[in-house]
């Protein structure tokens, strides 16, 4: 008798169903480790399908990001159109800081195990070429909810809307099939998040906490933090991202907050939601719920395909890299700072299982 043959486990799959345990790493390449990365590249296929093949019931999906200064140190040729620094955002009040980060690994199975073997094979592998800057472990919590007790998620596209929020197109044919990923760490105050009513919690918010009923539009305070991230053209049509925001928690250290990361094919949607959250839509104002969830970390990577990975691109030449001006994001995006804490954001809202 054959053995069963296991699901496929895909790298890349930035549209992927919805797991219990997630993963965020954030390096940067040590000065002479390029090699060592590109070297990896190819491999990282191969270590999804055997984990794959040993647990094919974990749902293992692994994506790569490179961020803009890394894209330069690894690869020659074209670079993805929109490819820059993450943009730092300084408001009256809050403060969305860009942090270093140059990969990107984001990682995601049923089992948390899987998720470590995955990591822990290939950083074996780089043998130090990668520092780890930034390490989170994310989880499933309840009914899909985040640590302040609302369902997260919910205005998630799926399907053929997924894929277009978030896998570049035509527009830019050397990496279409490829994703624009932002990712920031936020910290909740719990203490003052959890002294407030439910009915002042569901106002911030924009959605009832226990049912999660969005409100309608004429109910929905300006500052809340749904009315806030709805990006709408000038022709009326709504943008949207594809998000796999993870909680997280640490009780030693008294850390407990949502991992944020959205995948758009244009990263300047992500970025216009930051921009109304932090400096105000119309400016001045801000998203109520970072006076209770502080963005600690910013980044912004491309995540190619997987065909990219298998055969990338041969690498720079070291003179012409050095002479190739940096590519910078816009000036800082603030406003006077008041006194008083920086805090942050996420979007609310539970994540719905869509299939690459």
């Amino acid at each position: 008798m054959s053995a069963a043959v296991p699901e496929p486990v895909s790298v890349q799959p930035v549209v992927a169903p919805l797991t219990s345990a997630a993963l965020f790493l954030v390096g940067t390449i040590e000065p002479g480790g390029e090699d060592a990365v590109r070297e990896v590249l190819p491999d990282l296929a191969a270590v999804a399908r055997s984990l794959g093949f040993r647990y094919p019931d974990a749902g293992l999906a692994c994506v790569t990001g490179f961020g803009s200064t890394a894209w330069d140190r690894l690869f020659g040729g074209e670079r993805p159109a929109h490819l820059h620094p993450f943009q730092e955002l300084r408001g009256r009040l809050h403060h969305a800081p860009a942090t270093p980060g140059d990969v990107l690994l984001h990682i995601r199975a049923d089992r948390m195990d899987v998720c470590y073997e995955w990591a822990a094979q290939l950083l074996a592998k780089l043998g130090g070429a990668l520092r780890i800057v930034d390490e989170t472990h994310g989880f499933r919590y309840l009914d899909h909810r985040d640590l302040l007790g609302f369902v997260d998620g919910t205005e998630n596209p799926v399907g053929d809307d997924a894929r277009a929020a978030a896998l570049v197109g035509a527009e830019d044919p050397e990496f279409e099939g490829g994703s624009y990923v932002v990712v920031q760490k936020y910290l909740h105050d719990l203490t003052s998040w959890n002294a407030l009513s439910v009915e002042e919690q569901e106002r911030v918010i924009g959605r009832t906490k226990l049912n999660d009923v969005e409100f309608p539009d004429e109910e929905k305070p300006a500052d809340s933090h749904l009315a806030l991230n709805t990006i709408t053209d000038p022709d009326g049509t709504e943008r949207d991202i594809l998000r796999a925001n993870m909680p997280f928690g640490n009780f030693g250290q008294g850390e407990f907050g949502t991992y944020f990361i959205g995948y758009a094919a244009d990263p300047d949607v992500t970025e216009r939601m930051l921009r109304n959250m932090f400096l105000g839509d119309p400016p001045g104002t801000h998203d109520r719920i970072l006076d209770f969830s502080t963005a600690v970390t910013g980044s912004l990577f491309f995540a190619p395909r997987a065909d990219f990975l298998d055969d990338p691109p041969p690498p720079p030449d070291r003179a012409s890299a050095e002479d190739r001006p940096e590519p910078v994001s816009a000036p800082v995006r603030q406003e006077p700072v008041a006194a008083g804490s920086d805090h942050g954001s996420l979007r609310i809202g539970s994540l719905q299982e869509s299939a690459q």
